[in-house]
């Protein structure tokens, strides 16, 4: 990492782990050949897709016929969502998910809203929690499917993933979540949890960019989206991404090593961050969950400032951090993760996400206490919402 860079945007992505890059590193070179040729070099790329599958399974508690690798989290997302719809076009028209979804999720729903699917966004709770019972109030006769995320990618609120499963499996429907950012970080158990399909990145877990997972229990029938070859079991066809698969498995290995006492030494980080910022900056909103969270992450809105504006000085300063998620930072709206949660629009738009991961230090802690509250004082002098208050 650059010691002159504080970067506290995990959940955006992660750098790619020293050792995740030493094992990809021969198939790029001397391991290059394609995994379907029949000789045996190919065979050796083929056996480290087998044990990239394996690892993968193991992080999930999955079978490794059950793990399928796609190009990232959205082609996961996207493969489960359109998976199901075309194949199950004529038993129903309706799919449901929360109003606080990535846009991987909100766009494609978007999409077949156009197409004549009728679509639900389920609300969420000031702390950004869906209500199951606002779930089964929700499934219709054409429901044929349900997806909500594992963990918002914004806030870090962690949904009542088991509960909600079980609520679709009584009516029969398949239910799908997006773990890219729970995968990783928690323990995430594809068999407690009871989901029929699972997406996440290998990105967000110190892997390779360019790389992706799909679970899907093996008695769940969908249609592929891409065509071509019988690769991924007929599912996602392509000429594998063999250094980002053994990438990904790697990854993966080491997540399930290394992910219990990572949150033992992040956890402490993020609540100083947090005490800090209370205790430093007046007028300010916690967003999400204070208990059911993603430990990694602090979601916080400093009122009568623009978010735009913390992040161009805390940059100025040597800190990445981001206002809403990485995916839609580039717009001017308000996240829609936070008007949903019910916060105006001023309040969403002073809106400052901190992620942190592996390679944060009590140091960079520090030096982001010292540093944000003069910013926001000083941004705070240039308001006139300030002076009005």
């Amino acid at each position: 990492m650059n010691s002159t860079k504080y970067y506290f945007d995990y959940n955006a992505t992660t750098p790619t782990d020293s050792r995740v890059l030493e094992a990809m590193l021969p198939f790029f070179s001397d391991n290059f050949h394609n995994p379907s040729s029949f000789y045996r070099q190919a065979g050796d790329a083929r056996d480290a897709i087998d044990k990239a599958r394996e690892n993968v399974a193991k992080l999930l508690n999955a079978d490794p016929k059950e793990i399928y690798f796609t190009g990232g989290g959205t082609e996961s997302d996207n493969l489960a969502i359109f998976g199901v719809v075309s194949r199950y076009r004529e038993k129903g028209n309706h799919i449901i998910t929360s109003a606080i979804e990535h846009p991987a999720v909100l766009k494609s729903f978007e999409f077949l809203a156009k197409k004549g699917f009728e679509t639900t966004l389920l609300p969420v709770d000031k702390y950004g929690l869906v209500d199951p019972s606002d779930l089964e109030k929700s499934i219709k006769d054409s429901t044929i499917l349900i997806t909500v995320m594992h963990a918002n990618n914004e806030i870090g609120t962690l949904q009542p993933i088991t509960q909600l499963a079980k609520i679709a499996h009584k009516k029969g429907i398949y239910f799908h979540t997006d773990a890219v950012q729970a995968v990783g970080k928690i323990p995430v158990d594809v068999k407690a949890l009871d989901v029929d399909m699972l997406s996440f990145s290998s990105h967000k877990i110190y892997g390779p960019k360019g790389i992706g997972v799909f679970y899907k229990k093996n008695k769940v029938k969908i249609d592929p989206m891409i065509f071509g070859g019988g690769h991924e079991n007929g599912l996602r066809a392509g000429t594998e991404n063999v250094p980002g698969i053994v990438g990904i498995g790697k990854a993966a290995e080491l997540a399930l090593l290394e992910m219990a006492d990572e949150e033992k030494r992040i956890r402490p980080l993020r609540d100083k961050i947090q005490k800090g910022i209370i205790e430093r900056i007046p007028e300010i909103l916690i967003n999400g969950d204070t208990d059911q969270k993603l430990y990694n992450t602090l979601n916080v809105s400093l009122r009568y400032i623009e978010g735009e504006a913390i992040l161009a000085m805390m940059d100025h300063e040597g800190f990445s951090l981001s206002s809403g998620s990485a995916c839609s930072s580039k717009s001017l709206d308000p996240s829609h993760v936070l008007l949903a949660l019910g916060l105006k629009h001023e309040d969403a738009h002073g809106s400052l996400r901190i992620s942190l991961g592996k390679y944060n230090t009590e140091d960079d802690v520090d030096h982001l206490l010292d540093v944000l509250p003069g910013v926001a004082a000083h941004l705070r002098r240039m308001s006139p919402f300030w002076d009005k208050k």
